[in-house]
């Protein structure tokens, strides 16, 4: 499982960074998270999974990229973080 899990944050990822736009990158994202969904996977596995990919997001250095590409970055890890909200709020 997990090693699928990562599979699949590798590929959210690299979406991520070859998007066109930030409402790409918003698609890539609940596309993602209702895909995990599908599989009947509980909201706090999938808050996880979320959690796992902003790490992951975080650890890219801004110097490296082109300034679309950072901007990208960025609205992957604030749409992730608001789904990340809808589902700790969901498991409560």
């Amino acid at each position: 499982m997990s090693l699928k899990l990562d599979d699949c944050r590798h590929r959210l990822i690299t979406k991520v960074l070859f998007a066109s736009s930030q409402s790409e990158v918003r698609r890539y994202c609940e596309a993602t998270v209702k895909e995990l969904e599908s599989q009947l996977m509980n909201g706090s596995l999938i808050s996880r999974f979320l959690e796992k990919t902003i790490h992951d997001l975080q650890q890219f250095n801004p110097m490296n990229k082109a300034a679309q590409q950072w901007s990208k970055i960025v609205s992957a890890k604030v749409f992730c973080k608001r789904l990340m909200r809808q589902y700790s709020i969901s498991d409560e």
